[in-house]
């Protein structure tokens, strides 16, 4: 029976989307231009076993053109194009939903930057929601209460966060509510416990997640740990995990998917810290994963540490890392498995500051079973790749997207 791979390069965007100019946007392309900086580098990118799926053909399909310093490689056994979003946001949750059979009809809440005239300090939290939230948490106060980076803002209020005992709460243009503890001083089972207070008090706002970030380290050298929780609102209806959960099947995440599918659809999860010890639990997974099931990662790095950062260089070796490690994950798939390599959004590391990008992302399908090579251009969703593995898997139909596998 087959078994279907998901791998999830968070953030990996193919240019801008159909729709990007309404989130100012329009022009973004995370492969195009680090595939442009890598030739003005003077070392262009080295992603051939990415080319030999169709990367270069769905980054065509996107933005009618090949991107630079790439070499033409056709495909012989892959189907491959790009994918546009229908949901409204671009964000984590709903890029994954999305994928999975279940987009996002609607707008999340989000905390607006406080304008220009407003006092220094002035929080972008609703003050009635803070104050249920700190008054719950039994806490006297919390800094920064704006937008910002979480590297910046555990610099900038790290020795204040350890001195008041007070956390350290940010956002971003995301729907998401940050909350920033040193895992000694403040402790992490405490932080998570804030986090897990927060979230039916900011569901009030509609907000999509609550992130614990806990960090450690002295005065000067704080640095964010592997211990990062997300708490997310549940699907808002049936995703492909759930299909197969119904059906007796295992769904093994690996990475965040659990926490961005509040725990819901999955058999297993696999933890791990960077890309590469995700790539690794990976081939864990798909060795402890049953016929009939499914092996879902996301590699976060790609986001979290390159694409929020703006850091191109970090972001370009992380890629050509990932296409080096991808044939061993090719080696161990049996004769029925199906690979599948897309994203959730964009986040190009040379756009104006540090958010998401709306783009369309590389739909990518592979395996033994597969046998000639299919351009599937430019789709309207995500969910067609949910659709497709469903449909391979054998469990029936989904309510959203189409089948692109021909079975």
């Amino acid at each position: 029976m087959s078994r279907a791979i998901v791998i999830v390069l968070d953030s990996f965007g193919l240019g801008a989307a159909p729709d990007a100019d309404r989130f100012g946007d329009t022009g973004a392309s995370t492969l195009g231009h680090i595939a442009r900086w890598a030739v003005q580098q003077g070392r262009p990118l080295h992603l051939p076993n990415l080319l030999a799926l169709g990367l270069g053909q769905a980054a065509q399909a996107t933005s009618g053109a090949w991107p630079d310093g790439l070499p033409h490689t056709q495909p012989a056994r892959a189907v491959y194009g790009a994918a546009a979003e229908i949901s409204f946001g671009k964000d984590t949750p709903s890029g994954h939903w999305e994928m999975m059979g279940c987009p996002v009809p609607f707008d999340w809440g989000y905390f607006a930057p406080a304008p220009a005239s407003a006092p220094a300090g002035q929080s972008v939290f609703p003050p009635e929601l803070m104050a249920q939230w700190l008054a719950e948490c039994g806490l006297e106060g919390s800094l920064c209460n704006g937008h910002g980076s979480g590297t910046e803002v555990i610099a900038q209020f790290g020795d204040e966060h350890v001195r008041t005992g007070w956390p350290i709460c940010y956002t971003s243009a995301d729907s998401v509510f940050q909350v920033a503890a040193h895992e000694t001083h403040f402790g992490l089972e405490r932080l998570l416990d804030i986090c897990v207070k927060a979230k039916p008090i900011f569901d009030q706002a509609r907000i999509a997640r609550i992130i614990a970030r806990p960090f450690k380290g002295e005065s000067g050298a704080y640095v964010r740990t592997g211990n990062r929780r997300d708490y997310t609102t549940p699907p808002p209806g049936e995703t492909l995990m759930d299909r197969l959960l119904a059906q007796g099947r295992e769904v093994h995440a690996v990475g965040k998917i659990g926490d961005i599918f509040a725990h819901r659809g999955v058999s297993r999860l696999w933890k791990a810290d960077g890309n590469a010890a995700l790539c690794a639990a990976t081939l864990d997974a798909l060795d402890a994963c049953p016929d009939g099931g499914m092996v879902f990662t996301n590699l976060v790095d790609f986001d979290m540490h390159y694409g929020h950062r703006r850091d191109v260089a970090g972001y370009a070796d992380a890629l050509e890392a990932f296409d080096a490690w991808l044939p061993q994950l090719q080696a161990r798939l049996r004769p029925d498995d199906v690979l599948a390599i897309s994203a959730d959004h964009g986040c190009d590391p040379t756009w104006p500051g540090s958010d998401h990008t709306r783009e369309c992302v590389p739909l990518l399908f592979s395996g033994p079973g597969i046998h000639a090579a299919h351009d599937l251009g430019r789709v309207d969703t995500f969910a067609d790749l949910g659709q497709s593995l469903s449909h391979w898997l054998g469990v029936g139909a989904l309510a959203h997207g189409v089948n692109r596998l021909g079975q």
